[in-house]
């Protein structure tokens, strides 16, 4: 179980992070994919380790968290193997063109969504948890709760 809590927002992360670069500038890497992966790993280890936290102390922990991976994945994949990913050169304030204040408060902001999913992920991870004890699995469906009108995930139960 401790690998799939690992593995589950890697790939959300991985695919989300994605979608918002083609719809931001048209285009992304792979090395973007896996940067957006492994800072949603990371997001939801901080967000599930600190919950106690007010949000913008979480959502200012988390933008250093994504700005600090960002300078070290800019410094190996720009800088040192010149792939010429990303470029704030042109942005204030930027450092060695990697990171930036400006992105680094859309970082913050990205925090507030990837928190209430990392919430959403905890939650069914936990319900796994409790269900496998007892030779259940859960299951979630969401196009079932469509249908009924409730607009959200129902769970369901299988026995074996």
């Amino acid at each position: 179980m401790k690998l799939i809590r690992l593995m589950i927002p890697f790939l959300i992360g991985f695919f989300l992070y994605s979608l918002i670069e083609i719809a931001a500038r048209g285009y992304t890497h792979w090395t973007m994919a896996l940067t957006g992966g492994v800072v949603l790993m990371l997001l939801c280890i901080l967000f599930r380790a600190a919950p106690r936290l007010p949000s913008a102390v979480l959502y200012l922990c988390g933008a250093f968290v994504i700005t600090a991976f960002e300078l070290t994945v800019g410094m190996i994949v720009n800088v040192h193997l010149h792939w010429n990913v990303w470029d704030y050169s042109a942005v204030p304030y930027h450092f060695c063109g990697q990171i930036c204040p400006l992105y680094s408060c859309f970082w913050f902001l990205l925090c507030i969504p990837a928190r209430s999913l990392a919430g959403l992920l905890d939650g069914q991870f936990a319900r796994m948890e409790r269900s496998s004890k007892g030779n259940q699995v859960y299951y979630t469906t969401f196009s079932e709760n469509i249908q009924e009108g409730s607009g959200g995930f129902s769970q369901k139960t299988a026995h074996f």
